[in-house]
């Protein structure tokens, strides 16, 4: 292909190993690998540039967990790595970029803290910070995507765009971790809202079809992870400027 879209593969971390859930359950959780550090290492061999971390425990406990996990693939790795999971708090921000993260996806304080995360968008920058907006049926989930907020999507989004904010992560919770395709309609109406954002579309890819169909509906970038682990991306075919055969 010829790419246009951002490629982002993830590492979700449930007890410092690699995992994937579907839907976000934690009960559907397949285990991809013990050592995330050297799974993002292949990714930089392949020709990834970016990872996108998933912190599953700092999720379900709000305050970040995995640091020290962090902090290997970062010293490990030249990839640019943007880390959500758990950041509630002044300190979680902060352990995140003390250990390596360039950016941080802040999903659930922006719901329950505008306030905090206005303050967080002014100190460290909005090339520093992710919006995080996990969506089910068609409202902000948050909390590790145990709770569903009474917030729509598109308002949602406006506030903060309106304040500055540039980077938005939008998984949509039904696709996670399905393989059944992504919600491409769902990100075509944020880019037909706000056509300056840089949208990282989340959940569901299950091939190159599916991230070529993103790119041709014009969508900036893509995270995925199942899909790769499960052996249904091909690398070569996502014209990275180089890669090297290899599995993880």
């Amino acid at each position: 292909m010829t790419q246009r879209i951002e490629l982002i593969p993830a590492i979700d971390i449930i007890e410092g190993q690699c995992v994937r859930l579907t839907k976000g359950d934690y009960g559907q959780k397949t285990v991809y690998g013990s050592r995330p550090a050297e799974v993002a290492r292949e990714f930089e061999r392949l020709g990834f540039s970016r990872l996108h971390i998933v912190d599953l425990d700092g999720a379900k406990s709000q305050h970040i967990v995995n640091v020290g996990v962090l902090r290997e693939i970062t010293s490990a790795t030249s990839l640019t790595v943007d880390f959500g999971g758990g950041i509630k708090s002044e300190k979680d921000i902060t352990a995140a970029f003390d250990n390596g993260a360039s950016m941080v996806t802040v999903g659930s304080v922006a719901v329950t803290r505008p306030d905090l995360f206005l303050d967080w968008l002014g100190k460290y920058g909005a090339d520093r910070l992710i919006l995080g907006a996990d969506v089910r049926n068609g409202k902000i989930s948050i909390n590790g995507w145990k709770e569903d907020s009474e917030q729509d999507l598109l308002p949602f989004l406006r506030q903060y765009v309106e304040r500055g904010v540039k980077h938005v992560l939008c998984t949509e919770i039904s696709k996670d971790g399905t393989l059944q395709g992504p919600a491409i309609e769902l990100y075509q109406s944020i880019m037909a809202a706000y056509p300056g954002l840089h949208l990282i579309a989340s959940g569901g890819v299950s091939g190159n079809d599916d991230i070529e169909r993103l790119d041709r509906a014009g969508i900036p970038a893509v995270v995925f992870g199942k899909a790769f682990y499960e052996g249904r991306i091909d690398v070569a075919r996502l014209g990275l400027p180089h890669h090297e055969s290899t599995t993880i």
